[in-house]
């Protein structure tokens, strides 16, 4: 099993002038401790589980170039791009510039966006949500054109763009992978099916295993090999204050592995300490291998 770091809470001891020196000394950590890939969110103000939305929050594609600067092995996605924030145009060469400038490391994570009060608040684009899993699927159709050889015209139903050129192309052959964040049933595992290299089940629980099925069933459906696509969940990696919780931590990823989940993938409580990095670095990450 692999290990995939979030980053979602930027409130640190040392407030704004010290963000940029911490976020560097925690991603030169995940890169060095062998974490597979390190992600951030796409949203523009905090979401309600971390802190109020007054708590700091990075620019998504910012945040990675710069982690891409201070990295040199950890890939590198967003968990997940708000489909409708930005237009797929400018989205596919915002991956393709992370993936040329990290050396080949980028993912393309996305999913249909939802946080209706901070796209109100910032004046962003958020029709209602039959709409965006329609610009999804057409984003998904524009990154996979983009990313090929032809540069030819596109002409959807949401999405008209007159020469879909994209150079320099990206790296990573044939396309950066593309995860798509969520479970839902019926519209986002059929995407999954039809177009992604990863899925991102948005938490561990009793619906995990069925999910999976029902992604197993899309992929007969549209005749696709099921084990293509890589699975991978969100987890709460929180080891207590003494490291009383590093057992329970192995114990639920473990859990998670025997469902076919080959990355577990989530914020780690107290990330900014480093005594904190070290035991995750010492007891988690050479567990979980293993699995």
């Amino acid at each position: 099993m692999k290990i995939g770091l979030h980053i979602a809470d930027f409130t640190w001891e040392g407030g704004a002038a010290q963000l940029g020196p911490k976020l560097g000394e925690i991603a030169r950590w995940a890169d060095e401790a062998g974490v597979d890939r390190v992600s951030v969110m796409d949203h523009v103000w905090q979401i309600g589980h971390n802190g109020p939305p007054e708590h700091e929050m990075l620019e998504a594609y910012t945040a990675l170039g710069y982690l891409a600067g201070v990295t040199s092995r950890v890939k590198l996605l967003t968990l997940v791009t708000a489909v409708t924030y930005r237009d797929p145009g400018l989205l596919a060469k915002a991956v393709t510039t992370l993936d040329v400038l990290s050396g080949g490391r980028a993912m393309l994570g996305i999913g249909a966006a939802w946080n209706e009060d901070e796209a109100r608040g910032l004046g962003l684009f958020l029709p209602p949500l039959a709409e965006r899993f329609e610009r999804l699927e057409e984003t998904l159709q524009i990154m996979k054109q983009m990313w090929s050889e032809s540069d030819a015209p596109y002409d959807g139903q949401h999405y008209h763009l007159g020469r879909t050129l994209n150079s320099p192309q990206a790296l990573t052959k044939p396309h950066p992978p593309i995860l798509i964040g969520g479970g839902g049933e019926k519209k986002t595992l059929r995407l999954v099916a039809q177009y992604a290299d990863s899925v991102n089940f948005m938490a561990f629980g009793p619906d995990l295993g069925r999910k999976v099925d029902i992604l197993r069933e899309h992929c007969a459906n549209l005749g696709r090999d099921y084990d293509e696509i890589e699975k991978t969940t969100i987890v709460r990696f929180d080891l207590g204050a003494n490291g009383e919780n590093v057992q329970q931590v192995i114990e639920h990823l473990h859990a998670v592995s025997e469902l076919g989940i080959t990355v577990g993938h989530g914020g780690l409580a107290r990330v900014s300490e480093p005594a904190t990095r070290a035991l995750f670095a010492e007891k988690v990450l050479p567990a979980v291998e293993k699995f």
